[in-house]
């Protein structure tokens, strides 16, 4: 290959990898909507819920095996 597509091809790669920095600081400084952060709290809380219900079930096995033996 030529220095010429060499160049071509490096200043193509480096544009590229430039580009996707910016647009990453650019979404980084915008904020999500209300409706969104809604939804991710009550699926956070939903999650909270359903791991401590899992921790209890298994403190309830683990007492009830202790009764056993």
């Amino acid at each position: 290959m030529s220095t010429g597509w060499v160049i071509f091809i490096v200043v193509i790669v480096l544009g590229i990898i430039l580009s996707n920095i910016l647009l990453l600081k650019q979404s980084a400084n915008m904020k999500l909507p209300d409706s969104v952060l809604k939804a991710i709290k009550e699926k956070k809380e939903k999650e909270a819920l359903e791991q401590q219900k899992q921790i209890e079930e298994e403190q309830a096995q683990q007492q009830k095996d202790q009764d056993n033996k």
